[in-house]
């Protein structure tokens, strides 16, 4: 198994509220530090597809959180995180 897809199967078993749940944590690590970047590729991971993740963390963070993290990165990564944030 390749470490992007650790937890990959456990996710697959939880509720959409279990889900919503643990990606709300990772948005408030996100504001404890967690870089944008790991914020949204584990965010897919539990979500189980980018557009879900999508859809969690622009419920779940403000314009303007999401504006800072996407510029809180640079290069590809930037790139990545906008795909998701806005």
């Amino acid at each position: 198994m390749l470490k992007e897809d650790v937890g990959a199967e456990l996710y697959k078993t939880w509720s959409n509220a279990q889900r919503r749940d643990e990606i709300a944590k990772l948005v408030q690590g996100y504001r404890s530090g967690l870089p944008a970047s790991m914020l949204c590729k584990i965010s897919e991971s539990i979500a189980g597809n980018r557009k879900r993740a999508r859809k969690y963390l622009l419920e779940m963070m403000t314009p303007d959180e999401r504006n800072v993290a996407v510029n809180s990165e640079s290069g590809e990564m930037m790139a990545f995180v906008r795909g998701y944030l806005l």
